[in-house]
C-alpha cells in the first residue's frame, strides 16, 4: 500500500513542480531539477549512505533544502535567464561532490544501497514512520503552496505582470517541498517532472496552470502506475529501475506527439 500510495504522490508532486518551473521561467525546458535540486538530493543520500549520520531521506532532505536556499537568495539578485544558468552550473558542482562521496564508498553494500535509491524505485528499504510523515507534510504543504499560487502563476506565465524576485525565490522554496516529499523517499525520478508537464501543454492549449495541474497529474500517475507494474510483473528477471523504464515507455508517446504537432 505504501509503494501505491508514492507512485500517487510522485505522479501528483513532480508534474506539478515541473509545471511550476515552466510558467515560472516561461521556458518549456523548466524542470524541478533544473537549480540543482536533484543533484543536492543525491549528495545529501550519498552521505548519508555512507556516513550513516542521519536517514537517506533527512540526508536528501537537508541536502536540498540548502541548496534551494542558496538557489532562493540566487534569485533575489538575478534574472531569471541567469538564474538558469546558475543553476545548471550549481548542479554541476554538487554532482561532482555526490561523485566524490560515492566513489569513496566503505564497502560494496552501501554502495548498492545508494545506487538503488538513486536508480529510483518504490520498495521503500529503511524508510521510517517518521520519514513518512515528514514527506507527507512536504506534500501537504507544498500542494497547499501550488494551489495558492495558481493564478499569479498563470498571469505571470501570460505576461499580464512579472512576478517579484521575492515572489519567485518563495514560489521556488514550495516547489522544493514538493518535489522532496517524493524524491527523499524515492529517489529522483527523471521525465516525468519535465516531459509530462510538456505533453500536457501539447494536450491542452490553454494557459490556466490549473488545468495542467490536474491534467498532467492523471498523466503523471498512469504512466507511473504502468511502469510500478511493468518493473514488478514484467522485469524479465532483471532489475528495472523506475526512472529509466519510465522514460522507455513514453519515448514512443513523445515522438508521436511532437511530431504530430
Amino acid at each position: 500500500m505504501l509503494s501505491l500510495l508514492y507512485v500517487l504522490i510522485s505522479g501528483i508532486a513532480l508534474p506539478i513542480g515541473g509545471i511550476q518551473m515552466q510558467y515560472l521561467w516561461r521556458n518549456q525546458l523548466g524542470d524541478v531539477y533544473s537549480l540543482g535540486l536533484g543533484s543536492a538530493a543525491c549528495l545529501g543520500a550519498a552521505a548519508a549512505t555512507m556516513t550513516g549520520w542521519c536517514s537517506l531521506t533527512v540526508g536528501s532532505f537537508i541536502c536540498t533544502l540548502v541548496c534551494t536556499i542558496v538557489c532562493f537568495f540566487v534569485t533575489l539578485k538575478v534574472s531569471t535567464q541567469n538564474l538558469i544558468t546558475f543553476g545548471i552550473l550549481f548542479g554541476t558542482f554538487i554532482g561532482s561532490l555526490g561523485t566524490i562521496v560515492v566513489t569513496n564508498a566503505p564497502n560494496g553494500d552501501l554502495l548498492k544501497q545508494y545506487y538503488l535509491w538513486g536508480a529510483a524505485n518504490f520498495n521503500l528499504e529503511g524508510v521510517t514512520g517518521g520519514d513518512i510523515v515528514f514527506s507527507l507534510a512536504l506534500f501537504a504543504l507544498g500542494l497547499g503552496a501550488a494551489l495558492w499560487s495558481a493564478k499569479l502563476l498563470t498571469r505571470h506565465f501570460n505576461g499580464e505582470f512579472e512576478l517579484s524576485n521575492m515572489a519567485k525565490a518563495l514560489l521556488l522554496l514550495a516547489i522544493m517541498f514538493l518535489v522532496t516529499s517524493s524524491v527523499s523517499i524515492c529517489g529522483p525520478i527523471g521525465f516525468i517532472s519535465l516531459g509530462v508537464p510538456n505533453l500536457s501543454r501539447i494536450v491542452c492549449k490553454s494557459t490556466d496552470i490549473r488545468k495542467h495541474y490536474l491534467i498532467s497529474s492523471a498523466m503523471g500517475v498512469g504512466l507511473l502506475l504502468v511502469t510500478y507494474l511493468v518493473v514488478k510483473y514484467v522485469s524479465f528477471g532483471i532489475y528495472l529501475p523506475i526512472s529509466a523504464t519510465m522514460a522507455i515507455i513514453a519515448l514512443p508517446l513523445m515522438a508521436v506527439l511532437f511530431i504530430r504537432k
